[in-house]
This record gives C-alpha cells, sequence and structure tokens, in this order.
C-alpha cells in the first residue's frame, strides 16, 4: 500500500486530490493531513477521516515516512517543500506551479535520485481520453503535420479574487494567468507539438491591481515548424478554454472551461472517435503517476532539462507587466525543457 500525506488543507486539496486519491484506495492511503494552521489541519483530517494531522511539514517526514507527497499550498512554498519531501525519500506531487524560477527549478532536480524518489507537476489536463487520442492519431501520421494552433484561456477574475494575499505578486505568486491559469492550456499544447523553437511576446497589467500582468499574449514557433498564438486573460466575462489544431489533413478543437470530456472536442476527421471517454481530471493522472512509482519509473510531467538548456538563471522567470518582449529562442541560456 502506498502511503500518501497531504500538505496544504486548501479547495484544491479537498476538491481534486481527495477525490482522486479515494479512487485508489486499493493501493494508496492517506496517513497524514499537514497545514500551518492547526485547526485546519485537524478539521481536513477529521471531514476526510485522515489518521494525522500535523502542522510541521518536517515533523510529518519523520514520523509518518510517506511513499508519495501531494503539495497543495501557494507558489511560493513548493520549492522548499518538495525538496524537503525528496530528501526525505518520498515522491512528490505538486500543483502548479512547480516552482518560480530555473534556480529553483535546478535544486528541486539536485534533490531528486537518480532511481528516485522524483517529483512530478499537477498537468491533468495532458490525461484525459481526448489527448491521449489525438496524440495517438499524431504518432499514427492520420493528420499529417501540424501546422497552426490557438491556445486560449480567457477567464475572469474579480478584483475580490486578488485579496488573497500571496496573488497577483512576483515573489509569491510568481505571475499572471501566464503561469497560474493558461499554464494548463499551454501545458497541454505542449504534449501535443512538442518542443518550440521562438517566441516571441507580450505582457500587459491593463485592469486589476496587481504586480503582475493580467493579459499576455504570444506567438511561437514549435520544431516542426507548426506556429501558435497563445492568450492568456483573467479580464474576460465570457470565460472560455480553447485549443485548435490545425493538420494537413484536419482541424481537431477543444472547449471547455476548466475540464474536459469527450463531448467536449470536434474533429473534421473521419478517424475522430476516442476509445474510452476519460475526464481531464487529477483522478486520471494520479493513476499514471501511481503506475510510474509501482514500476519504479519517471512519472509524467517530470521535467528534466535538455542538453541546450544551459546556465540556469537566479531570478524569476517573467515578462514583466506592460512589456515586450525580445524573440526568445531555444538555443538561448537558461531555457528550461518543455517536455516530459
Amino acid at each position: 500500500m502506498i502511503r500518501v500525506a497531504i500538505v496544504g488543507s486548501g479547495g484544491i486539496a479537498g476538491a481534486c486530490h481527495i477525490p482522486a486519491l479515494r479512487g485508489e484506495s486499493r493501493r494508496a492511503r492517506i496517513v497524514a493531513a499537514v497545514d500551518v494552521d492547526e485547526d485546519r489541519a485537524k478539521a481536513f483530517a477529521a471531514e476526510h477521516d485522515i489518521p494525522a494531522a500535523y502542522t510541521s511539514l518536517t515533523d510529518m517526514l519523520d514520523k509518518e515516512r510517506p511513499d508519495l507527497v501531494h503539495i497543495c499550498t501557494p507558489p511560493f512554498t513548493h520549492t522548499a517543500q518538495v525538496v524537503e519531501c525528496l530528501e526525505a525519500g518520498a515522491w512528490v506531487w505538486c500543483e502548479k506551479p512547480l516552482c518560480l524560477s530555473l534556480a529553483e527549478f535546478d535544486a528541486i532536480a539536485a534533490a531528486e535520485g537518480a532511481a528516485g524518489p522524483y517529483s512530478s507537476v499537477v498537468f491533468q489536463h495532458r490525461f484525459g481520453s481526448g489527448a491521449h487520442h489525438l496524440r495517438s492519431l499524431m504518432a499514427e501520421g492520420v493528420l499529417g503535420r501540424p501546422l497552426v494552433a490557438l491556445c486560449e484561456t480567457t477567464w475572469y477574475r474579480p478584483p475580490a479574487y486578488y485579496e488573497v494575499p500571496w496573488r497577483g505578486t512576483w515573489a509569491s505568486e510568481g505571475g499572471g494567468p501566464t503561469m497560474g491559469h493558461g499554464i494548463h492550456q499551454m501545458d497541454m499544447m505542449l504534449s501535443i507539438l512538442g518542443e518550440w523553437e521562438e517566441i516571441r511576446a507580450m505582457a500587459g497589467r491593463l485592469d486589476r491591481d496587481v504586480e503582475t500582468e493580467d493579459v499576455s499574449m504570444a506567438m511561437v514557433r514549435f520544431s516542426s515548424g507548426a506556429m501558435a498564438s497563445v492568450v492568456n486573460s483573467v479580464l474576460s466575462p465570457r470565460e472560455q478554454s480553447y485549443l485548435r489544431f490545425d493538420f494537413a489533413q484536419a482541424t481537431v478543437e477543444l472547449r471547455h472551461l476548466y475540464g474536459y470530456a469527450n463531448a467536449d472536442w470536434s474533429s473534421t476527421s473521419q478517424a475522430w472517435n476516442p476509445p474510452q471517454d476519460v475526464p481531464s481530471s487529477h483522478a486520471a493522472q494520479l493513476g499514471e503517476l501511481l503506475d510510474a512509482f509501482e514500476r519504479g519509473e519517471r512519472p509524467p510531467c517530470q521535467r528534466r532539462r535538455g542538453p541546450q538548456d544551459h546556465g540556469a538563471g537566479d531570478g524569476p522567470v517573467r515578462l514583466g507587466a506592460d512589456r515586450r518582449s525580445r524573440p526568445a529562442r531555444r538555443a538561448d541560456p537558461a531555457v528550461p525543457s518543455t517536455t516530459g
């Protein structure tokens, strides 16, 4: 039985991680919950029938010796918590973003062992049956080569959303909708189209009272030659998550908001017919993560640097609000690998 601990007792832990773990009860058991607020930790543990509650991650790791730790805390805490868990011998599944800088990325990679423990990031949209089916059709060459893509995360977050102290700042959230919202659609786009070669981008702080951007846009050229347009916004009253892939022989589209099923996909290809209907969810990704744990293999969504990714920077990875970027290319220093 895989011993699991949950760090952080906020909404994402209860709404997504608990149900996913309950669905894997034949091979995973929650042994502890951790929160800096003792009352919240105890209440969360009592609500979800978790046998132990802690306010100290260090104490929990020492006493419970979990095999896997779910990190569900604010972004600025991730790196220290992930590294501590890895150094204690536990695998880690961390909510996005994994970290806030390339230096932090390198610290996490250094804490992993050659044969584990490993860290993985919650990117659940990769794991629905629609995404799996699209990658299969691409591998079979049914759709032709990829040419054009659209990746849009147009969401709405009112000013009150940013009253939470850690939101909207570079130091604690690490970015705006690029880092915290559109990251899921961008990750799925990367899982379909592979490595990028060049990016031109701009970001703006148009309306919200935050340090970070509230809108960003980019043009991306991929190694295959395909080109994509990316839009991230928290200012859009009619919310939508939208991906479109134009191949030489077919178009594939996905319209949803926070998660999809097969009904949210459409295609001009007669080959489009996913054999299963598995929604994108934490549960779908967790199953593949636990499979990797049992085999002792690197889990999906486990980032590694490529040989060209040299010279990691020490500061946050950011395009400041109200700024344009110079073109960024894969051969440039301090660029992390995007597939995994």
